[in-house]
C-alpha cells in the first residue's frame, strides 16, 4: 500500500475509498506507519491521536454509518489528515501552540475551520509543530527541539507550518492544515517543494482568535494543487456546491488559464537583498509563463517597505502581547517568564509598551497600503515575485544569538522604549532578511501562492510567489494548474521520502 499511497493525492485516495479498492482503515494504517518511519527524522508530528482515528477509520461505511469525524458524505471522508498545532483548537485534544505555558490547554471546543474539516470528511490523527505561538519563519520550539526538511535534513522546512510542510513533504499525508499570518503558509511550501496558498482574508471563515489588522488566515500545504482548491471550495465559500461544479475553484483548476499579464517584480520587499538562487527561480518562472502565453512585464511595486514593515510588526507585537501576557484568559494561570521563549516574551512586552500606542496609526497605514496594490492589481492580473529571498536556511541559523538573549532579557526588565525600539529593528532585520516576501500580502489581505518550479543545485527547492486581487483564488488555482501540467513537481521526492517509501 505504501507506493501506491505516495502515488495518489487527497482526492485520488479518497477516490479510491468510493470505489472499494481501498479501506479508510487501510489508509490511516499506511499513514501511520509513515509517521513512525520518518517522524523520528524530521519530528513534524508532536501530537498522536491514533487510536480515535483508528475507531473513526473502522466505523468508516460501516452499516451506513457516517465518514471520519461524523461526515456523512464529505469529498475526503477517510483521508488521513493532521492539523497545525497553533490557532486551530480541536475539541479534546490539547493545544500547546509550541509553548511550554500552553503545553496542558485542552480546548473544549472545536474552531470553524476545524468544524469545517471535519465536515469535509478528513479523519485528524495527529498535529504538527510549529514555532512558539507561531513567532517565527523556522519551526524550532524549545518545548519539542527543531522540526526538520525531508529535503536536507540540516535546513529548515520553514514556518510556521513547518511541520505540517515536512510531514507532506515526506509522505505521511498529501495534504495538512496550515495557517498564515506573516507567510506560515508559502515560507513551509517554498522550503519542502510544496503547493501553498494563503486565501483572501475576506473568504475565510471567523477566527478562534480575533486580532487586530486580522492578518492570519487558514487552508493547508499540498502536493497537488487540485487538493488544495477542493479543501478551499468547502471551507471558503462553496461548500454548497457540488464538488468540482461550474463556479468552484476545484472547476477552476480544470480549466484553460487565458493570457494574463503579470507583474514581474524582483523587489526584495522587507529583504535587503535577493539571492542568486532565488533571482535564478523568478527568471525561470517568468521565462515559464512567457512561454504559456501570458505578458510577462517588469514592474517596480513603488511601495516604501517602510510603510509595510512598521504596521506588520506593530499589529505582530500586539497579538503577541494577548496570547503570552494575557493568556491567563485561556488557560487560566498566570504566564511566567519561565514558561516563554524569550524572544516572544520581549515581543510581547513590545507589544504592551509600544504596540497599543502605535495601533490606530498602524492599521490606518495598512488601509493605505492596501489601497496601492489594489490599484497596481486594476492594471495587472497577477503579481510575480519572490517567496524567500533565500533558499531554506540551515537549523538553528537565525536563533537568537546570547547577545541577542541578554538584550532581549534587559528590555523585559527594563522597558525604556528606545531600547525595545532599537533591538526591535535588530531582530526584525535579522528575520526579514531571509524571510521579508510575504507580509505584504498579510497586510493587504489579498490571496497569494508558493509554486514549487525551482531547485537549486544543491537540490533545495526554491518556490514563487503569485498574488491577486481580493476574491481572486480562482485566477491563481488556473495559472498554478496551468504551471503544475508544464513542470509537475508531484512526483518530485525528497531523498528521506524515497529512501522510507
Amino acid at each position: 500500500m505504501q507506493s501506491d499511497y505516495l502515488s495518489h493525492d487527497a482526492i485520488g485516495l479518497a477516490e479510491l475509498l468510493r470505489k472499494g479498492e481501498v479501506s479508510a482503515r487501510e489508509l490511516l494504517d499506511t499513514a501511520i506507519s509513515r509517521a513512525e518511519a520518518v517522524n523520528p527524522a524530521i519530528n513534524a508530528l508532536i501530537l498522536k491521536d491514533y487510536d480515535a482515528a483508528r475507531q473513526r477509520a473502522s466505523n468508516h461505511g460501516a452499516n451506513g454509518a457516517n465518514g471520519a469525524n461524523g461526515a456523512k458524505h464529505g469529498p475526503f471522508a477517510g483521508v488521513p489528515y493532521l492539523m497545525k498545532d497553533l490557532g486551530a483548537p480541536i475539541a479534546g485534544l490539547r493545544m500547546t501552540m509550541g509553548s511550554r505555558h500552553y503545553r496542558y490547554y485542552v480546548p473544549t471546543e472545536d474552531a470553524p475551520i476545524v468544524t469545517l474539516t471535519k465536515a469535509a470528511g478528513f479523519n485528524i490523527f495527529g498535529k504538527t509543530s510549529t514555532p512558539e505561538l507561531g513567532q517565527m519563519p523556522y519551526t524550532e520550539p524549545e518545548l519539542f527541539g527543531p522540526c526538520r526538511n525531508p529535503w536536507s535534513l540540516d535546513h529548515t522546512p520553514g514556518g510556521s507550518s513547518g511541520g505540517a510542510a515536512a510531514a507532506v513533504a515526506a509522505g505521511i499525508v498529501p495534504i495538512a492544515h496550515a495557517s498564515d499570518g506573516g507567510g506560515s503558509i508559502r515560507i513551509p511550501a517554498s522550503c519542502c517543494g510544496l503547493f501553498g496558498l494563503k486565501p483572501s482574508r475576506s473568504r475565510q471563515p471567523p477566527a478562534a482568535l480575533k486580532t487586530p489588522g486580522e492578518l492570519g488566515v487558514d487552508h493547508a500545504v499540498s502536493r497537488s494543487v487540485r487538493d488544495s482548491a477542493l479543501l478551499l471550495d468547502l471551507t471558503g465559500g462553496n461548500a454548497a456546491l457540488p464538488h468540482g461544479a461550474p463556479g468552484t475553484f476545484l472547476s477552476a483548476t480544470g480549466e484553460p488559464c487565458k493570457p494574463l499579464h503579470i507583474a514581474y517584480v524582483t523587489d526584495p520587499m522587507l529583504a535587503p537583498t535577493l539571492s542568486a538562487d532565488v533571482r535564478a527561480a523568478l527568471a525561470d518562472a517568468a521565462q515559464l509563463a512567457t512561454s504559456l502565453g501570458h505578458r510577462v512585464e517588469p514592474v517596480s511595486l513603488g511601495i516604501d517597505f517602510e510603510a509595510v514593515r512598521q504596521p506588520f510588526l506593530t499589529i505582530w507585537s500586539v497579538v503577541a502581547e494577548d496570547i503570552v501576557l494575557n493568556a491567563e484568559r485561556v488557560t487560566g494561570r498566570k504566564p511566567l517568564r519561565t514558561e516563554f521563549e524569550i524572544s516572544t516574551w520581549a515581543m510581547a512586552h513590545i507589544g504592551r509598551k509600544l504596540g497599543e500606542r502605535a495601533l490606530p496609526a498602524a492599521l490606518e497605514e495598512q488601509r493605505r497600503v492596501t489601497a496601492k496594490v489594489t490599484n497596481l492589481l486594476t492594471r495587472y492580473d497577477v503579481i510575480l515575485c519572490a517567496t524567500l529571498a533565500g533558499a531554506p536556511i540551515k537549523i538553528g541559523e537565525m536563533l537568537p544569538t546570547q547577545f541577542e538573549r541578554m538584550q532581549m532579557r534587559a528590555v523585559t526588565a527594563m522597558p525604556i522604549e528606545a531600547l525595545m525600539k532599537k533591538m526591535l529593528e535588530e531582530a526584525s532585520n535579522k528575520a526579514f532578511a531571509w524571510a521579508g516576501c510575504t507580509e505584504l500580502f498579510n497586510l493587504t489581505g489579498q490571496p497569494a501562492m508558493s509554486v514549487p518550479l525551482y531547485w537549486n543545485s544543491r537540490g533545495l527547492p526554491v518556490g514563487v510567489q503569485f498574488a491577486t486581487r481580493d476574491g481572486g483564488e480562482a485566477t491563481l488555482f488556473r495559472l498554478a494548474a496551468q504551471l503544475e501540467a508544464a513542470r509537475p513537481w508531484f512526483d518530485r521526492r525528497p531523498p528521506l521520502m524515497q529512501a522510507r517509501a
